[in-house]
């Protein structure tokens, strides 16, 4: 029988499609957890369960069930347990920590804390997991025993602090993050750390399980200062505080050495220098030596950063070889994510895990024989990859969405280098129809990621796949700007957005537009945040593209400033200053100030909730190109924050998908 024609990717699938995440082996080797997210058509609803399968082969089995969301699983140290975050007690309140047997059985609730728990992890001895917690505020607890009250709803929100929202999140409440410990057999949980201002993150247990080291930023107002993060430690029942000297500079994911007397952590040096590259450090517990940059030498960005629609990849903290003598860790390179070890005097450094696809949770087991990972590429989405180290050999433990991907005909991809605009090389990629003839021409469309310090590359994006499934030729590249390339191609628009960027961009469009299969006067612009903020750039800048959708949009940095849940921040991007002192720089660099005589058809798409790039900046482009005459419509998405295109609602994810492809072939097509 003839194998079944296989069909195009449609933005419905979407509903199908699952996403992994929380990949981690047991201490001894012989399994491998992870959490499975899938989406209930009916509702809306998105649940995740956890799964378990074996290294040494055979098929995952599930290992939770039920409509709730369970997450974040982590091995006793004897692996007989699994601790992990669930709602399942109380949908409408936040999860809580649960635990189950290995060997099987009901998962049993294990705490009631009344407040929003991260676990981090068991302590070496088994008894005790280590949470950061932050505690529902007094008047929400006070309201939710009124009936009338909590139907009622909020009466006002009162603040006293810079940062007061957070994208994803909504209004920020009054209780600050705080260290816990839970007893694992009654749940009973003590509170190590308690204060209005200062909020405590990363904690990790020292081997011997006597002492915790966290990062705090303790400065008078720590909004005032979010790069003055220190490193203290404070004894695991409880006390005194001793802070490690560091360099000023942002820092988090500690890592204690086997013995104990080293600290690994990720950071950076200087204030107000977001295009620096996250390098890894280390320091002496004892304060004897200063701490040092293991990795500037290398020029590498170390964390798990390229961007997808479809379940990020997860940085974890740095891990010690058990000798004690080297590091591992995630870095960003030309659209990879990849694994190294270093030698902790950073001299020697090796690749474990190469180029090629996105490498994201990383676990090893207690022996270091084996690791098990989280991995995806252009043409899968994310599996469980195990290898062993000193081995080429790797193996793909699941085979998540294996009917979808045997249904359906995936675009082709091309990578290509080419010269920016500086001659720097610069990476990009082109996907092609389904079907593609090379004796044709097609319309096409250049996606722009957004960040901007971040970066396209190797991982599945069913986005591009959908568009390229319509019949467009997309294309996309790393301009300066982004991760993956060094710290020079990162701050090359530090102060001036819309300059090498756009250059860069420009660039990549006259190299594709030479192909014989690029129709010329078919040619349409997409991007999203940063890239919404290209978008409009591009369109007040050139008449050469004929369609474009400019979505969740930076316009004007005057009005961002403030209203932004990155406040005042955006002032050291622009190097400006506040409006107060540098308004004309930010006006130079606001897209909205070129929107008086756009010729491009221009869609603006945006977010009702997004506080990141709030609406008021999509709503004044709209009204700027509907007031300049330009073809325009603008699609607004209720309750939705900044990151619609990766976590929204499936429903709205694919409306906005379907009304991006209306608007290109309209005038494309």
């Amino acid at each position: 029988m003839p194998a079944p024609k296989k069909r195009f990717v449609t933005a419905e699938d979407l509903y199908s499609l699952q996403q992994l995440s929380d990949v981690r082996i047991s201490p001894d080797g012989g399994h491998v957890i992870y959490r499975l997210q899938r989406v209930d058509k009916k509702t809306e609803k998105k649940y995740g369960n956890l799964w378990i399968v074996p290294t040494a082969g055979g098929s995952p089995r599930q290992f939770t069930r039920g409509n709730h969301s369970d997450s974040s699983p982590r091995w006793s140290p004897d692996g007989n347990t699994i601790a992990f975050m669930s709602n399942r007690a109380d949908k409408a309140k936040p999860s809580q920590i649960h635990l189950i047997s290995f060997g099987g059985g009901e998962a049993e609730k294990l705490t009631s804390i009344e407040g929003e728990i991260s676990l981090i992890g068991w302590s070496p001895d088994g008894r005790k997991l280590l949470c950061n917690v932050r505690k529902t505020d007094a008047d929400v607890l006070e309201r939710e025993k009124d009936e009338n009250k909590k139907k009622l709803g909020v009466v006002a929100r009162h603040y006293d602090r810079l940062f007061y929202k957070m994208d994803g999140y909504g209004y920020l409440p009054k209780e600050r993050t705080h260290i816990w410990l839970v007893d694992a057999r009654t749940g009973k949980g003590k509170q190590l750390t308690d204060n209005p201002i200062f909020d405590e993150t990363s904690p990790t247990f020292s081997p011997d399980g006597r002492s915790i080291a966290f990062v705090s930023n303790r400065s008078n107002d720590p909004d005032a200062n979010p790069d003055h993060d220190d490193i203290f430690t404070i004894p695991a029942d409880g006390g005194k505080l001793r802070k490690l000297e560091t360099p000023v500079g942002g820092k988090y994911m500690l890592s204690f050495s086997p013995d104990g007397k080293w600290l690994a952590y990720f950071g950076n040096a200087g204030e107000h220098e977001g295009y620096k590259n996250t390098s890894l450090w280390v320091l002496p517990v004892d304060g004897s030596q200063a701490a040092r940059n293991l990795t500037e030498k290398f020029d590498l960005h170390t964390q798990a950063d390229v961007i997808t629609d479809f379940g990020s990849a997860e940085t974890v903290r740095p891990i010690w070889s058990n000798d004690g003598k080297s590091i591992y860790f995630q870095a960003a390179v030309h659209g990879s994510t990849v694994l190294k070890r270093i030698d902790i005097a950073g001299k020697n450094m090796t690749e474990v895990i190469g180029e090629g696809g996105a490498l994201g949770t990383v676990s090893f087991d207690k022996s270091q024989k084996h690791v098990a990972y989280f991995y995806g590429s252009l043409y899968d989405t994310p599996q469980v990859h195990l290898r062993e180290l000193g081995s080429n050999t790797v193996r793909y433990l699941t085979h998540i969405n294996r009917e979808y991907f045997a249904s359906v005909k995936l675009p082709k991809v091309e990578e290509v280098w080419y010269k920016g605009a500086d001659g720097t090389d610069l990476q990009g990629w082109i996907m092609f129809p389904p079907n593609f003839d090379p004796n044709k021409t097609y319309p096409s469309i250049l996606e722009i990621h957004g960040g901007p310090w971040t970066q396209y590359g190797k991982f599945f994006m069913h986005e591009f796949n959908y568009f390229a499934s319509n019949g467009y030729v997309v294309y996309f590249t790393n301009p300066r700007g982004g991760r993956g390339y060094g710290e020079k191609h990162s701050k090359a628009i530090w102060g001036i957005f819309g300059g090498p960027d756009y250059d860069d961009i420009m660039k990549f469009t006259d190299l594709v537009a030479r192909k014989p299969y690029i129709d010329t006067k078919r040619m349409g612009v997409t991007g999203g945040s940063y890239g919404g903020f290209m978008t409009l750039w591009i369109v007040g800048h050139t008449n050469r593209f004929k369609s474009a959708v400019a979505q969740r949009v930076v316009s004007n940095w005057v009005s961002m400033w403030g209203s932004s849940d990155f406040n005042w921040v955006f002032q050291h991007w622009a190097k400006s200053g506040s409006p107060q002192q540098g308004i004309n720089r930010l006006w130079d660099m606001s897209p909205v100030k070129y929107l008086g005589e756009v010729k491009t058809p221009t869609l603006v798409i945006h977010s009702e909730h997004d506080h990141r790039c709030p609406i008021e900046q999509g709503e004044q482009a709209y009204v700027a190109l509907k007031r300049g005459g330009t073809e325009t419509e603008f699609v607004r998405f209720p309750e939705e924050p900044h990151g619609l295109s990766r976590g929204g609602r499936t429903d709205r994810r694919i409306a906005r998908l379907n009304h991006i492809l209306r608007w290109m072939d309209k005038y494309l097509k």
